[in-house]
């Protein structure tokens, strides 16, 4: 009863929705909001040249937009100089 008492006493709890990661259509639609690429988190890039390092860190956008779009598979999805 006790353990009843305190579930119907306890401060309300509200849930907010999950917010909505976008997914976009293409690198040149990522690259207008995030213009040097999305990446997980401890990501580098792999290149013979100057790597990216500015690029946005992200998990869930970069799960929503990696498909395709890290092509040599560094963790990062449309890195631009």
């Amino acid at each position: 009863m006790a353990v009843a008492a305190l579930v119907l006493l306890g401060p309300a709890v509200s849930i907010a929705p999950a917010s909505a990661v976008t997914v976009y259509s293409d690198c040149d639609e990522l690259n207008a909001d995030y213009p040097h690429g999305v990446g997980e988190p401890g990501a580098v890039d792999s290149t013979s040249g100057v790597p990216v390092t500015d690029f946005t860190v992200d998990q869930e956008l970069y799960d929503a937009n990696a498909s395709g779009r890290d092509r040599d598979k560094d963790g990062i999805a449309c890195e631009q100089h």
